[in-house]
């Protein structure tokens, strides 16, 4: 992915509103806010600053673009950006101990290191800071109902996401997960924040409404073209580039969109049987259990009604910009920024 302009323009200034936002409030919670700190790719493990590796801060961007497309001022929206990431932020940690992963972006995970308890409070303290990030919006001058406003749509975007996330732990254990299942839950799980990202940013530069809803729309669709081309990845995505094993999805026997497609099968119901027969095995799949299941998805076309479906929503997610019309050079900046952006995401042409 790359997205040099906005990084170039606009991380410094995430990055330092961050920083000032995850300040320890005393001494001794040095360590508390060095757990937080290291999460976010800033320390080692041993406190000390490190080289960032610190995630793409994806949200904060879409925030600070969405509202100058609108004319918006982003040092007036940078507490919200900070609030946006800090809500990713708690929801990785989090995810981290429930799906027992020991690694986040190259480096243990929080609860890997300190514990799981230790984990949990951590983000739970990302999930309070992030709170009091959008309640800094009054310093910044942001009239009392755009805060307001501000202020709910984070707070939808937060339980949609706890929602998406109980969704994903039942289809564990299930077989029966359909479409319609599976994308209600990335709609909640991935794309509720990214299009509560979008949409805080364009609410802070106008009252606009029916702008208001464009930029959710674009939020909410790249959202999903984003999460179904990181189903792709998962399956046929190349190690090197992805940090994980080639069909490591398929090992795991995550639902996610290929494997989901495979086993609601209705013109291949012998491959959909075969599937669910490898998925009913306790624990991952071994290698040759991998291949075979990797077999099935690939006969059933299950890639290439994936790649048209992330399609699908990445042409909607640009048609909801259609209509926008900037009235500066500068929004017309941010406006082909946030289509550079959608295009660099899902590996596309501009």
């Amino acid at each position: 992915m790359s997205l040099d302009p906005a990084f170039e323009r606009l991380l410094p200034l995430i990055e330092a509103d961050l920083q000032t936002a995850l300040a320890p409030a005393h001494p001794a919670l040095q360590p508390y806010y060095g757990m937080m700190r290291y999460h976010l790719g800033w320390l080692d493990e041993q406190f000390q600053p490190q080289p960032a590796n610190s995630g793409k801060r994806l949200r904060p961007l879409l925030c600070l673009l969405s509202s100058e497309a609108l004319g918006g001022d982003v040092q007036q929206a940078l507490p919200a950006a900070s609030a946006l990431e800090l809500v990713h932020n708690f929801s990785l940690v989090h995810d981290d101990i429930q799906d027992n992963s020991r690694f986040r972006r190259g480096r243990r995970a929080v609860w890997d290191v300190w514990g799981a308890a230790q984990g949990i409070n951590v983000g739970d303290g990302l999930f309070v800071l992030a709170r009091l990030a959008v309640h800094r919006l009054a310093e910044r001058g942001v009239p009392l109902p755009r805060q307001q406003a501000a202020t709910v749509a984070l707070d939808q975007a937060c339980l949609a996401l706890c929602e998406g996330q109980f969704l994903d732990l039942t289809f564990e254990d299930r077989l029966d997960v359909d479409l319609e299942q599976y994308l209600w839950m990335i709609r909640h799980k991935t794309a509720a924040l990214l299009a509560a990202s979008t949409q805080i940013g364009a609410l802070l530069a106008t009252d606009d409404e029916g702008a208001v809803e464009r930029f959710h729309r674009f939020g909410e669709n790249l959202g999903l073209a984003f999460q179904i081309q990181d189903d792709i990845l998962g399956v046929w995505g190349d190690e090197r580039l992805t940090g994980k094993s080639v069909a490591s999805d398929i090992q795991t026997k995550k639902k996610a969109l290929p494997a989901v497609y495979a086993l609601n099968q209705s013109h291949d119901r012998e491959a959909a049987q075969a599937l669910a027969a490898l998925y009913r095995h306790e624990g991952p799949l071994d290698a040759q259990a991998t291949r075979q299941a990797l077999s099935i998805v690939d006969r059933v076309g299950a890639r290439e009604y994936a790649e048209e479906m992330a399609t699908r929503y990445y042409q909607q997610a640009l048609e909801s910009l259609a209509p926008i019309k900037p009235q500066a050079e500068p929004q017309a900046i941010a406006l082909a920024e946030l289509r550079r952006m959608a295009a660099s995401l899902l590996g596309r042409q501009t």
